[in-house]
């Protein structure tokens, strides 16, 4: 069942229901609010009252949709592409993530990035060259570096992990 159609069951009125975000005319009860909010739950949804809460999966959204699906170049500035993107003083921004997340945006980026490595690794259609230009890499040894930072491992001995050398048909 949609969001939508869970607010209309509810008896309720969405204004509008979009990626992330609904609204709805009414003014809810507290009785209200925790059954919307186990409701939402039981279809794997979280309501999400506060606002740097917002702000925060925000960030997160939109660093995830660049790393994974946008294109990053090297030198990319990541605080002024956020700072343009969500509306705020990077300044701002930065300390609302640490506060609420316990890391830093710079750390999040990095285990995205590392995310998106494994994710290309697994794919095996470009080399660690081609990686870590793709994700705005200074160079394949930084990539390295910071991939084993993260993993406690090399991308090379990832890549074995993940595919085996397997004999080749001549070799039975």
């Amino acid at each position: 069942m949609a969001v939508k159609g869970l607010l209309t069951e509810m008896g309720l009125t969405p204004v509008s229901v979009e990626l992330g975000v609904a609204e709805i005319e009414e003014e809810l009860s507290n009785e209200q609010l925790k059954e919307l909010t186990n409701k939402l739950g039981t279809l794997g949804f979280e309501r999400i009252e506060d606002r740097n809460k917002q702000l925060v999966d925000k960030i997160k959204t939109q660093i995830i949709e660049k790393v994974h699906h946008g294109k990053v170049h090297q030198g990319f500035n990541w605080s002024k592409w956020l700072s343009y993107t969500i509306y705020h003083d990077y300044k701002f921004l930065s300390h609302l993530f640490s506060g609420l997340e316990g890391i830093t945006i710079e750390q999040f980026i990095i285990k995205q990035k590392i995310e998106k490595v494994k994710e290309l690794i697994a794919y095996n259609q470009m080399n660690f060259s081609e990686f870590a230009y793709t994700l705005g890499y200074s160079s394949p040894a930084h990539m390295s570096n910071q991939f084993r930072k993260i993993t406690g491992m090399t991308p090379g001995d990832f890549k074995k992990l993940r595919k085996p050398d397997r004999n080749t048909i001549d070799k039975i």
